[in-house]
């Protein structure tokens, strides 16, 4: 692992502004964030503020939050968002050297609405192939060396079989010591073994077993009996 803890201070937060209104954000800020595995999943439904979590943590490890690896300097001209900012990190003992060291660090952000254009920038020709061929790409040729790795919802753009390659990559990458943070809504990648998974929702962020995750539960019953869901919203 390349780090054990991420954390944020912020001195007297407005508790009614944006994102110190997302419970999540506000146990990060009590909190902080142990990392347990290797690989931990941040699920939670749309507005949970796993998105914000994970770009903040992107940001704070000098990730571009526009997306890309480490190698690169920030793409846009938006400076780090007000959390990302003020994340920091304990480092675990491999993780010691790019923590301390922007040269040494490795890693890579990517988030599913800049993909693109973030895999353009690290010449990996994303117009001569498909969306999801594109985010492969990536994990092929980017995801090698042992870093942090930051995912934003990645199965936005892959089939089935696709996120079954992804984890292949995943576990190639934590076995030679890299570390993965992602966001998601997919129960195939968060049933990867040895994750850890963090549910996030209106009462902060709470460690669950996959069995017990809710998306898991409602792609079950959904796959089962597809008429108990549909007949609430087709007419």
């Amino acid at each position: 692992m390349i780090v054990e803890r991420a954390y944020a201070h912020v001195y007297e937060p407005d508790p009614e502004a944006w994102p110190w209104t997302v419970p999540c954000v506000r146990q990060f800020l009590a909190e902080g964030l142990r990392f347990r595995a290797p690989v931990t999943f941040l699920v939670g439904e749309n507005g949970s503020g796993k998105s914000t979590l994970v770009e903040a943590l992107a940001e704070g490890f000098g990730l571009d939050s526009y997306g890309g690896s480490a190698d690169w300097k920030y793409a846009t001209s938006r400076g780090k968002s007000v959390l990302g900012e003020r994340v920091r990190f304990d480092a675990a003992p491999r993780g010691r050297r790019m923590i301390g060291s922007r040269a040494a660090r490795k890693g890579f952000f990517l988030r599913a609405e800049t993909a693109l254009d973030a895999l353009e920038r690290e010449s990996l020709d994303p117009d001569s192939r498909s969306h999801g061929e594109g985010f492969l790409a990536a994990f092929r040729e980017k995801f090698v060396v042992p870093g942090l790795y930051v995912l934003d919802e990645p199965e936005a753009a892959l089939s089935f079989s696709s996120c079954l390659e992804l984890l292949g990559h995943i576990d190639q990458l934590v076995a030679s010591g890299g570390q993965v943070v992602c966001a998601t809504h997919s129960p195939l990648l968060t049933a990867l073994p040895g994750a850890d998974i963090v549910q996030v929702g209106a009462y902060g962020m709470d460690r669950v077993r996959w069995a017990d995750l809710e998306l898991v539960d409602h792609w079950r019953r959904y796959l089962a009996d597809p008429q108990a869901y549909l007949r609430h919203i087709v007419g």
